[in-house]
């Protein structure tokens, strides 16, 4: 099963915090889901975030991150490194943000990055 590790690779800011807390109440993400956060292929500059709930799987680590639990596939982990996901709440934008010091270039949606 899914092994628990206590550094988790990534950060969220209080404000992404609070949101997917939220999230999880509004939308009744059942207890035993935690928030996934990885990589696909895909997207304008090759590679792509996932954020979501799921169950933790066999190849996962898990990690508790300020009371959340953050599942990621650990071969993602290398692409994610030190990454922080704010939360933003503008007039010009609204939503999860990700500063990743391991892309390379992203694209002008921020969901996209190459590695």
């Amino acid at each position: 099963m899914a092994t628990a590790t206590k550094i988790a690779p990534i950060s969220l800011t209080p404000r992404a915090v609070v949101e997917v807390k939220n999230i999880i109440q509004e939308k009744n993400v059942p207890a035993d889901y935690g928030l996934r956060i990885g990589v696909q292929g895909g997207g304008c500059s090759g590679m792509s975030y996932l954020l979501g709930f799921d169950k933790a799987k066999e190849q996962d680590e898990t990690y508790d991150l300020d009371g959340l639990l953050l599942i990621m596939d650990k071969k993602h982990a290398m692409y994610v490194l030190g990454m922080e996901v704010d939360f933003q709440d503008g007039l010009n934008a609204r939503g999860f943000v990700f500063n990743n010091p391991q892309a390379k270039s992203t694209c002008g949606c921020g969901s996209s990055f190459s590695a």
